[in-house]
């Protein structure tokens, strides 16, 4: 799947793929409720979803408010840890049964040095995730939940085909029976 997606992208020779796929050696098997990483611990890889489903939360006393979402075809990392070495205020959990592939933060950092493709297409992930993280701003501002609600459907419809509903209303900081009330 990771070479299918690679391949997908017209700026990666063949050469970047051969250097890129064989060093996501990680195989990661994670059940219902299992942790990707937890908060205190550092993050030292990058995945990819091959199947299921995570989010990403932060705990409060009262609560866990959802920050984001990976499903099959995307990339997840606890981005704060990965990039400044401390530890993660955030958990990466599985929703469903999952299964991901992982590259170490070395191997992937050499690769980008190595391969300027590479390195050019994690710009551009990065560039999709900071648009994301403003449109998510963005909607938590708004003080109707149908307008938060009507935004990320549009940015993202296949988030109701892989995340539970009380999920997503954390994401939208709503409850999930208002999320009921207004998704048809």
């Amino acid at each position: 799947m990771l070479h299918t997606l690679l391949q997908k992208i017209p700026y990666l020779t063949p050469e970047d793929i051969a250097a890129f796929v064989p060093l996501w050696k990680k195989r990661v098997q994670l059940s219902r409720y299992d942790f990707l990483i937890q908060q205190g611990q550092v993050e030292q890889g990058l995945y990819f979803v091959i199947s299921g489903a995570l989010r990403i939360y932060f705990p409060l006393p009262d609560e866990e408010i959802c920050v984001g979402f990976s499903y099959p075809g995307n990339l997840v990392v606890s981005f704060p840890s990965f990039v400044d070495g401390k530890p993660s205020a955030y958990y990466i959990q599985a929703l469903k049964k999952s299964e991901l592939l992982g590259i170490s933060k070395t191997d992937f950092m050499q690769l980008m040095v190595q391969h300027p493709n590479i390195r050019r297409f994690w710009y551009e992930e990065l560039e999709k995730a900071l648009v994301g993280k403003i449109e998510r701003e963005v909607d938590l501002l708004l003080p109707e939940p149908e307008q938060r609600l009507q935004r990320v459907m549009r940015r993202s419809p296949q988030l109701f085909q892989h995340i539970p509903k009380k999920y997503i209303a954390s994401y939208l900081r709503m409850t999930p029976e208002t999320l009921s009330r207004l998704k048809v």
